[in-house]
């Protein structure tokens, strides 16, 4: 094997782990940030936030984006399944990026193709092209994300790093509840098109501060005289193929398909040869050693649940409250705001309680709040409002950034600097993962529980039931008094609906109480944790 397997001796041993220390990045010297720097890290950290912003700022308006391009409604979904699958495709890829074209050039290029590809997305005259400007603007937004984590730890000295983390957790956590809420806004105010116009100002400026200002590294030129082909392709092949399934296997009922049957043979195929290819060869694209590491290995566990509980439960709250309570984009925005600004209020706090208590204490109790929030919403009816959701809602976000925070620490602390690229690319892909797993799996027990829900429902109504005589007696007449010329059908019809969303609301129910479950199990894996001793007491990577 060709592959130099890197040493883990710089993971403390358990002897001397304090529960007040604070992993921090594995400089042996305290740096200072220039003027210059800041400017360039600010305008990544935006550029970051347009990138999140814009995967699921299309989800409360591709009913207007639909009739827009004449698309079917199986047909429209692809407008955001063609972000997903290049963001996905790219992220892993960003670490070599960085190291081949320097953090400066690679975040400028990719920004000013993001901007480029937004404003191609608002010219769109036709499904194709909106969904090939889509995939455009995924492949460049995707590649922007990984590398704020990595100037983050590679560009702050250790006392700057809690702070700077909190401001990166918050617009990672809150760009994508924002995204709906904005692009409804935009949507019921303007028109589809500003969702993407909005990008082309902020995008503009970004590539310009990152170009001037953001100097860190330089290019390593030499990494593009032995690009890895294959490796590439084999990457790209195996993850595009894993997100089409995992987003179109639910609309296709799965292997009943012969697309989705297909499709994952691919993505078996490629990854098989992906992960021989990238742990055999001397120079991979994507260094998969950096798992060897005990802390970077769980803190990306961590990070692959935390994008099941935010995307799934961002994918739970509209449906209940568009399904059950019958609101718009604009209502259900002003529901799923609270989770952002809960969110906002705990970012003055965390750093100091990671301090506190640690890292590890401070992450059991943001997965504890996190799931307790989720569990409090395990419990709805169809009259359950504002109030019901606010509470939970607030203990969650406030808890995210609880999680954030320290799953960072603890993923970058034991890491040499050198490796902190490449890792940022693989962290970030299995938040996306988690998040792209969660929305599938949630999709299909959805589909399955409401039909087991219903049909308890329906066994519950039955003909020669007293109850159910009473209850379709007292609406026929009130059909009849209302001179419906069927009273008895448009009764029949009134119980079915009423089964139906009951259905919806006991499935939603069971939903929370799953992903409430997935959060308590987490907390089996912190002692598996490992606590990096402070910068002072390092010797070296």
């Amino acid at each position: 094997m060709a592959a130099v397997v890197k040493s883990d001796s710089s993971r403390p041993s358990a002897a001397s782990e304090k529960p007040s220390e604070i992993p921090a990045s594995n400089d042996a010297a305290e740096k200072t940030v220039s003027p210059r720097q800041w400017i360039g890290f600010f305008a990544m950290v935006l550029g970051m936030f347009l990138a999140v912003l814009d995967i699921q700022i299309v989800a409360s308006s591709l009913e207007q984006i639909q009739a827009a391009l004449s698309a079917t409604q199986d047909e429209i979904t692809w407008v955001q399944t063609a972000y997903l699958i290049a963001e996905v495709a790219i992220i892993p890829l960003s670490g070599w990026l960085g190291r081949a074209l320097s953090m400066r050039y690679l975040f400028a290029l990719s920004c000013g193709g993001f901007t480029v590809m937004s404003l191609l997305c608002a010219l769109a005259w036709n499904l194709p092209s909106m969904v090939t400007f889509r995939a455009f603007q995924g492949f460049f937004g995707g590649a922007m994300i990984p590398s704020v984590f990595a100037v983050t730890y590679t560009l702050f000295p250790r006392h700057l790093q809690p702070t700077m983390t909190v401001v990166v957790a918050m617009v990672v956590t809150v760009a994508p509840t924002a995204g709906p809420v904005l692009g409804g806004y935009l949507t019921e105010t303007a028109s589809w098109n500003t969702m993407f116009l909005i990008n082309l100002v902020p995008g503009t400026l970004v590539t310009i501060a990152t170009a001037l200002f953001l100097r860190l590294d330089e290019p390593d030129w030499a990494l593009l005289k032995r690009i890895d082909f294959r490796g590439i392709v084999y990457i790209v092949v195996f993850l595009g193929s894993t997100e089409f399934v995992l987003e179109e296997g639910v609309r296709e009922e799965w292997f009943d398909s012969r697309e989705i049957v297909f499709f994952t043979l691919i993505a078996v195929t490629s990854g098989i040869a992906m992960f021989y290819r990238e742990l055999t060869i001397e120079h991979p694209i994507v260094d998969l050693w950096a798992f060897r590491n005990r802390n970077f290995a769980i803190g990306c566990l961590f990070s692959f649940i935390l994008g099941i509980g935010l995307y799934s439960i961002i994918f739970l709250m509209p449906t209940y409250l568009a399904t059950v309570k019958g609101l718009n984009s604009l209502q259900i925005g002003q529901y799923i705001m609270v989770t952002g600004l809960f969110q906002f209020a705990s970012a003055f706090i965390v750093g100091r309680i990671v301090r506190k208590l640690g890292p590890r204490l401070t992450l059991a109790l943001g997965l504890f709040g996190f799931g307790l929030g989720t569990l409090m919403n395990g419990n709805l009816t169809h009259e359950a409002g504002y109030w019901e959701f606010f509470w939970p809602q607030a203990l969650r976000g406030f808890c995210l950034m609880f999680c954030f925070l320290p799953i960072n620490y603890l993923t970058f602390g034991t890491l040499p600097p050198e490796e902190v690229k490449n890792a940022s690319g693989l962290y970030n892909l299995m938040r996306n993962l988690g998040g792209a797993i969660g929305l599938a799996v949630s999709n299909t027990l959805m589909i399955r529980l409401n039909k087991e829900h219903y049909a308890i429902l329906r066994e519950a109504v039955k003909p020669g039931s007293a109850t159910t005589q009473a209850w379709l007696g007292g609406l026929q007449n009130r059909f009849s008094t209302a001179s419906l010329q069927d009273g008895d059908l448009a009764a029949l019809k009134q119980i079915y609906g009423l089964a139906r969303r009951e259905a919806e609301v006991l499935t939603i129910n069971s939903m929370f109480q799953l992903l409430a479950l997935v959060f308590f199990l987490a907390l089996l894996l912190l002692p598996l944790v490992r606590i990096a001793p402070p910068a002072s007491g390092k010797t070296g990577g």
